[in-house]
């Protein structure tokens, strides 16, 4: 059973600059939700992280306003945060499949993402992987994001020449 697994978890980045980071919650699950979000506070606020919260009705959204946000604001990484469980027709795999590429498109274009939007059969999985006591999965994209800016910083400025190799 996947619970009873152990895995590594990556220590904590520290940071010498400020970081902000916006959460970026679709609330359709809003019990669930709010557990994710206090796990994603929880760890920003142990590395020192300002946070801003916006809601979007669904996780198809949730990309969009990631990729608003980068262009037209200064956050230096963001989480989404949303759960979506199996349902009777295809539009779980579509708002699966689609909330996830769109979020690591983001990623791969530079954006500092964790993608903490649950994917789940039923309720009782997502009331475990939200829960910042359980699996913390709210908790886990904040951290991830906040790898990704650590990265980031310090790469940032390393270019060299006009992208031909020495």
């Amino acid at each position: 059973m996947a619970s009873a697994e152990t895995h590594y978890t990556l220590p904590l980045p520290t940071f010498d600059q400020p970081v902000k980071l916006l959460i970026v919650v679709a609330p359709y699950y809003k019990d669930i939700t709010d557990n994710m979000v206090a796990g994603a506070r929880a760890i920003a606020a142990s590395c020192g992280a300002d946070v801003d919260l916006i809601e979007v009705p669904g996780a198809l959204e949730v990309p969009t306003a990631i990729a608003m946000a980068e262009r037209q604001a200064k956050y230096d990484g963001y989480v989404a945060l949303g759960c979506v469980m199996r349902g009777e027709t295809t539009h779980y795999d579509t708002v699966c499949n689609d909330s996830s590429r769109a979020i690591s498109l983001l990623g791969l274009q530079g954006a500092c993402i964790g993608n903490g939007i649950l994917t789940v059969e039923n309720r009782a999985q997502a009331e475990v992987r939200a829960d910042p006591a359980g699996q913390n999965k709210g908790g886990g994209a904040a951290a991830a994001a906040l790898h990704l800016i650590a990265i980031s910083r310090k790469w940032a400025g390393q270019t060299t020449g006009i992208g031909f190799r020495a």
